[in-house]
């Protein structure tokens, strides 16, 4: 199994848990880690200040195109940066569980 963390970020905690949520019920992800943050960033030829929740999903490369296009499809950011992280490592005991949980 190919292990994969996919990062995203969020404009508070609600959309975050919502959306996690959901990944999870689509089983597209195993888990959800959630941290609050101070970010700073352009938009509209400005620089804004907010806190943003940012979130990695774990999961499995296969499910990548899936997860990456749910959270399109569900993000409440009109242009959310959605990135994959791929693992090279990981012990083999999650690795197990995370296939149990994906694949059945």
């Amino acid at each position: 199994m190919e292990a994969v963390l996919v990062y995203t970020t969020f404009p508070d905690w609600e959309s975050a848990k919502k959306i996690a949520r959901e990944i999870l019920e689509r089983k597209l992800a195993v888990c959800a880690n959630m941290r609050e943050h101070e970010a700073l960033y352009w938009w509209e030829d400005e620089i804004k200040e907010e806190k943003e929740v940012g979130v990695f999903f774990k999961t499995e490369v296969s499910k990548w195109k899936d997860l990456r296009n749910a959270l399109l499809e569900l993000h409440p950011y009109e242009t959310p940066m959605i990135s994959r992280i791929d693992l090279d490592k990981l012990n083999r005991e999650y690795s197990e569980w995370m296939a149990r949980v994906l694949f059945g």
